[in-house]
């Protein structure tokens, strides 16, 4: 039986964390979800607090679950499906690119397990009148591939925000099939049902992102060679990202010591270190560390930030903190 699932999107601070768990509350008793999220520090998800509302919650580290992690990914979900939920609910961070997630979900892997439902996004209406949000590519991405729109936190707009939702819902083309203005997260748990639009639309999103492929930070290790370097900018900041062939090892303390001196605006990486494979996430000056169950795996890193950052000096401390020098 293919499992009814969701995408719940929306840029960082939208509400999203409250959506879910409000609509956790209001599940059927004896239905059994299962959440799939990113656990990048902006996110705030309590998945022990998600749990206790009867979900089974597989978090995904490293930033965009199909960038740095899309392995995680894969693995993540396809454990979660192997429990046979009820319904699976799907929430890729905020800074992340929901049309990947989009393209998993609906790939060849899983079309044979997974029932794809309405995208529903989330939007602050405040933002839909300042250029910051409107000018990135990823607060629109997330919004163009959602089938429904709700604009949360109505009760902390000014009439011209609720003005401006209104006319940006008319002004969509496609028509989205539904939107809503609410607060606290709030929306009918009966809109988990709806039906995604025509899948041309989906086309279209995905047609339009490749434009944008320079600014693409997911990357392959050519056949021959232990590690690679690729720099990326765009949406007011600039990223580099290395990918390290599964035989190049970390010293574990190093690296950790490295990344907490880091003070990039953001920092996630997937490396195999000599304590085993560790997701790293640096949010606020904070590094956060979970352990992986993955073997040979290509370690990714990825760092970004608002001023352009000596990476040359950074990727020397990479490789004097490795064994590549051996190698």
């Amino acid at each position: 039986m293919r499992i009814p699932t969701n995408i719940i999107t929306g840029f960082l601070g939208t509400g999203k964390t409250t959506a879910i768990l409000n609509l956790l509350k209001e599940k059927p008793e004896n239905d059994n979800w299962a959440v799939l999220v990113n656990e990048f520090g902006e996110i705030g998800i309590d998945g022990a607090l998600m749990t206790e509302q009867g979900a089974l919650i597989k978090e995904v580290p490293g930033g965009c679950m199909c960038c740095a992690a899309g392995v995680p990914m894969s693995v993540a979900l396809t454990a979660l499906l192997r429990t046979n939920p009820d319904r699976l609910i799907v929430e890729p961070t905020g800074l992340g690119h929901a049309h990947k997630v989009l393209a998993t979900l609906t790939s060849s892997q899983f079309k044979d397990y997974i029932d794809l439902r309405a995208t529903i996004g989330l939007v602050d209406p405040r933002n839909l009148s300042v250029d910051k949000y409107l000018q990135n590519t990823n607060f629109n991405d997330q919004l163009a591939i959602s089938d429904i729109i709700i604009g949360n936190k109505v009760d902390e707009c000014h009439v011209s925000d609720i003005d401006t939702f209104n006319d940006w819902v008319t002004d969509q083309s496609p028509p989205k099939i539904f939107s809503q203005l609410v607060k606290q997260g709030r929306f009918p748990i009966e809109l988990l049902d709806s039906q995604r639009r025509d899948q041309s639309v989906q086309d279209e999103v995905e047609s339009h992102h490749h434009e944008h492929a320079e600014m693409e930070p997911q990357f392959q290790l050519p056949p021959n060679q232990t590690y690679i370097r690729k720099e990326n900018k765009g949406q007011g900041y600039f990223s580099c990202g290395w990918i390290f062939g599964a035989e190049v090892v970390f010293n574990f303390d190093d690296l950790f010591s490295v990344l907490s001196d880091l003070t990039a605006e953001r920092v996630k990486g997937v490396l195999n270190t000599s304590n085993g494979c560790f997701a790293f996430n640096v949010s606020n000056g904070v590094v956060s560390v979970n352990e992986m169950s993955l073997e040979g795996f290509e370690s990714r890193l990825e760092v970004i930030d608002s001023q352009l950052l000596p990476w040359e000096q950074l990727e020397s401390v990479l490789k004097r903190i490795s064994n590549i020098e051996t190698l």
